[in-house]
């Protein structure tokens, strides 16, 4: 007989050291998460004004240039300020736990990565009120106009934007040689690669992403700064400057990035399904070793985005061939889910509805882009809203749809207390909902010929964009019951032992919340994970 590695008392720690300097790696975790639920917030809200506007044909609500640049911080923030930092904070939180041990490589490091965040987010919102000039540009910045300066101020809105996101850039290096150095060194006795829950497998395959392809994208915003501000013309065509070339440089980190951002949500889908389906996850080597394969083959894709920048037409057929291959193993991964789902004893919580909402936008989101990558089609739908609605089931559908199921799961592991299931289940009813009445007519409104980027359109797409406002009012509305059940359960919740849910992760041997450093001691693994079809013993799973 064999003692769990960690006392039963678990540690309460006040709500007030949430917002001070911290080096524990739960505290960052959830600053993480609150810092960008609050980042999310603002950018709904701007993505509500964009769809008020686009309700009716006319140019009614915004002007133009205040029209730009609203869509420019909304796209922003939501992929620099919450989708990135939210699934930071929830990796910051889980991946000492599921590895055994007790807390990241570099604590120090991990602490300043998360407070330059807050420093990123003041220089976005600056960049939009900025007296001197809105950024406009987008959240891609194509030069030439990103580099215009017709007010002639040295710090403009776009200086800012800049900023902000090679400011950015620099704290997700930091917290990649974190995750990446944290995995490799730090894991348990007997936690070999092939023991590792998947989620550690997609985190670790994300962060050597972000190692390799990021410094292009800082890069990047830094020539691009110096060509606004400083009189250099890297990017300028107006004076021997190449603006493609930024294209390669953006878009050689940005359609990684995608992976960056589904990546983890893989791995919350392969956690969240076999606790609710009581079976052990179907192919769990495939399904590891495809996380790598996703991260490899991610770096060769990213001149799709860019078939109507003369790019030549070799090219275009290399990277078409490579752009559809990558459905290979994002394949294996949805054919491991539907068996892992098949004929199990499903229980469908909160955290099950948001997986299964999300691998059915998933499934609509890499169709869609199994057509975007046809250079044919691509040359024919690109610029339109078609790109959009694509884009919006990947980053929403798929990532937020996983952030918050992710969020409902471990909530009992973070506080020690039982959401509300009601609450929940109404939740993921408007989300669900409203996400699609929201993305899914710019389908449509995009094969007719909608373009993206403007503000006023022909009457004919009156319709679609109708149906698409309602729907992003209904998912803004979906918001405050998520924000009601979150506040009241944290303080007044039911509490609940340390394994709610019978889960074989080992990060739900510890305490809820867990104590400070983790592990009384630090445990040895003996078996391997994902065992549903054993009975459920977590003092025969981990030995110490």
């Amino acid at each position: 007989m064999t003692n769990q590695p960690t006392a039963s008392v678990p540690f309460q720690r006040p709500w007030h050291d949430y917002l001070k300097f911290s080096t524990d790696h739960k505290v960052i975790g959830i600053q993480y998460l609150l810092m960008s639920f609050c980042f999310f917030l603002v950018a709904g809200l701007l993505a509500m004004i964009i769809r008020a506007e686009l309700l009716t044909p006319q140019l009614d609500v915004v002007d133009r240039s205040l029209y730009n640049g609203l869509f420019t911080l909304h796209g922003t923030i939501m992929i620099f300020l919450w989708i990135f930092p939210a699934n930071v904070g929830l990796a910051n939180y889980l991946i000492p736990l599921m590895i055994g041990a007790r807390d990241v490589a570099f604590p120090v490091l991990n602490a300043i990565a998360f407070w330059l965040m807050p420093v990123v987010g003041v220089l976005l919102i600056g960049s939009f009120f900025l007296p001197t000039g809105t950024a406009q540009a987008g959240w891609w910045s194509y030069p030439p106009v990103s580099i215009q300066n017709p007010s002639g101020n040295f710090i403009n809105g776009e200086f800012l934007w800049l900023l902000a996101v090679a400011t950015s850039g620099i704290s997700s290096i930091m917290g990649g040689v974190n995750f990446v150095t944290t995995v490799w060194k730090l894991r348990a006795p007997g936690l070999t690669l092939l023991k590792m829950p998947v989620y550690v497998w997609t985190i670790l395959s994300a962060q050597i992403l972000q190692l390799f392809c990021l410094p292009a994208l800082t890069g990047g915003a830094v020539m691009l700064l110096f060509d606004l501000s400083f009189g250099t013309t890297f990017f300028d065509p107006f004076n021997q400057g190449n603006p493609i070339i930024y294209q390669h440089l953006f878009w050689f980190y940005s359609h990684p990035a995608v992976y960056v951002m589904a990546l983890p949500a893989f791995g919350v889908f392969s956690e969240i399904l076999p606790v609710f389906a009581r079976k052990p996850l179907f192919g769990y080597k495939t399904v590891a070793i495809s996380s790598f394969l996703i991260a490899i083959q991610g770096t060769f894709v990213w001149v799709h985005h860019m078939f109507t920048s003369a790019t030549p037409n070799w090219m275009r057929m290399f990277f078409m061939a490579s752009t559809m291959l990558i459905a290979v193993p994002t394949g294996i991964k949805v054919l491991a889910w539907t068996a892992t789902v098949w004929r199990g004893s499903l229980r469908l919580k909160t955290p099950m509805l948001f997986c299964l909402g999300g691998i059915l936008m998933f499934l609509f989101a890499g169709i869609t882009g199994i057509m975007l990558a046809s250079a044919p089609f691509d040359l024919h739908v690109n610029n339109t809203y078609f790109v959009v609605g694509h884009f919006h089931y990947v980053v929403f559908g798929t990532v937020t749809m996983a952030i918050y199921g992710a969020i409902y799961f471990w909530f009992p592991k973070m506080t020690g207390r039982m959401y509300n299931e009601a609450w929940g289940k109404l939740h993921f009813a408007l989300t669900f909902i409203g996400a699609n009445l929201n993305f899914f007519p710019m389908h449509p409104i995009g094969l007719q010929g909608m373009l993206r980027r403007i503000s006023s359109y022909d009457p004919e797409y009156t319709a679609w964009n109708v149906v698409a406002s309602l729907g992003a009012f209904l998912l803004g509305m979906s918001t405050l019951p998520f924000i009601a059940n979150m506040v009241a359960s944290a303080f007044q919740g039911r509490r609940v032992g340390n394994n709610p849910w019978n889960s074989l992760g080992l990060e739900w041997t510890t305490p809820s919340p867990p104590p400070e450093e983790n592990f009384e001691v630090i445990p040895t693994i003996t078996v391997e994970p994902y065992g549903y079809d054993r009975p459920v013993d977590l003092t025969t799973e981990v030995t110490t």
